[in-house]
């Protein structure tokens, strides 16, 4: 039996924190490439310091012109990055900061497997979904996620000048009866322009846009807020904490309340099951959810590089199913094609989709028109109830 009773952390990072700013360029970079050919393959990974951004891996098309010609593009892909996020500060300004691009073509032994349509690597995969949300996620991660795009978007806009673009938020709820019904914790760091600006000064910003992003009655008397405990922040981004795509897999994810098979997802192409096969997962255990089948479900799935077909399914719906999951677990090949290829059409994840999703979550946001977070939709959940029947 699960527990009711109990209280849960989970934190996120905005887009300017040095490990989101690299998964933004090594995205970004994906997304150019997809945008010349869709099969492009890329696995992309960018470092970031004080005044410098370094940036390596594979990268393949078909034709080497194209793929000599999009190498010069690089260092301005990732300038374009960072002038987006934010970053004009004296030792990490998108203007002047050293970018290093050292990316080359792709192994053709990894090649090999993945051209007959094989997995690009071993691995496990773990989707995961629970309706104490709307969208079906983890209360925690998800009101961090929004807090920080808040205020992003009030730093962006102009309302609040003062930010800067680095920031983190935790937020610790307590469940009562298995749901979220009030933060006991609630941290926040941002940084900021002006050395004189204290803690206090700091939190007279960022409430008003904390206390819209959290359901009504969750803040009460008894919250403990942190904001700026250290104080000062004015240094920030790489200048202040170097920065490595992928180092935020939990972020990115479902803040602690799933597992994690361990595989970061940007910068890598759509034939890497870390990636797609991670957004399968999320999207049948999310239309698990949705279709009624069970309250909360987690789903794993594992490949073997250079082999299509998935090795193992695994359902665990945590006490909460309508059914057994080993039905479950029997209706998912019936009503979606797990194999590499068939996730890529399924999901349409050959597309420069990639960028939009390096920060404030690969989950739990609002598929667009453009294709992105199609592993988002609720379009599963008749499929699976009809071949349970």
């Amino acid at each position: 039996m699960s527990r009711k009773n109990y209280v849960f952390t989970s934190e996120s990072v905005s887009e300017g924190h040095p490990d989101k700013l690299c998964d933004r360029i090594s995205d970004a970079v994906l997304d150019a490439l997809l945008t010349i050919e869709p099969n492009a393959r890329v696995a992309c990974e960018t470092f970031a310091t004080s005044s410098m951004v370094v940036i390596g891996g594979e990268l393949g098309l078909t034709d080497p012109a194209k793929l000599r010609n999009m190498m010069g593009h690089i260092p301005q892909i990732a300038r374009d990055c960072i002038r987006d996020i934010g970053y004009e500060q004296e030792k990490f300004h998108w203007n002047t900061c050293h970018v290093l691009n050292f990316l080359h073509e792709q192994s053709a032994h990894i090649a090999q497997g993945v051209d007959t349509g094989g997995a690009g690597d071993q691995g496990i995969m773990f989707g995961y979904a629970v309706d104490e949300t709307p969208d079906l996620m983890p209360a925690p991660i998800q009101y961090a996620h929004r807090i920080l795009q808040r205020l992003a978007e009030a730093r962006k806009s102009g309302a609040e000048p003062t930010l800067r673009p680095d920031a983190k938020s935790q937020l610790t709820l307590r469940y009562e009866d298995g749901l979220p019904v009030e933060v006991v914790q609630l941290v926040l760091s941002t940084q900021h322009a002006d050395e004189s600006q204290s803690s206090d000064d700091i939190r007279a910003i960022v409430e008003p846009y904390i206390r819209e992003e959290l359901p009504e009655g969750w803040l009460t008397e008894k919250t403990e807020w942190h904001v700026n405990p250290t104080g000062c922040f004015v240094i920030g981004g790489p200048d202040g904490d170097a920065g490595l795509t992928g180092r935020k897999i939990i972020v990115d994810t479902y803040g602690g309340a799933a597992p994690h098979g361990g595989g970061a997802f940007s910068g890598k192409d759509p034939t890497k099951v870390d990636r797609s096969a991670a957004y399968a997962a999320r999207y049948l255990a999310k239309n698990i959810v949705a279709a009624g089948l069970a309250h909360k479900c987690t789903l794993q799935i594992s490949y073997a590089i250079g082999v299509a077909r998935p090795l193992s399914i695994y359902v665990d719906t945590h006490g909460t199913g309508q059914i057994d999951e080993a039905a479950i677990e029997a209706a998912i090949p019936r009503v979606m094609d797990l194999t590499p290829g068939g996730i890529r059409t399924h999901l349409g994840l050959n597309r420069p989709i990639y960028a939009r999703t390096a920060a404030y979550g690969h989950f739990g946001r609002t598929p667009d028109a453009e294709g992105g977070f199609s592993w988002e939709r609720t379009d599963l959940a008749a499929a699976l109830r009809d071949a349970i029947r």
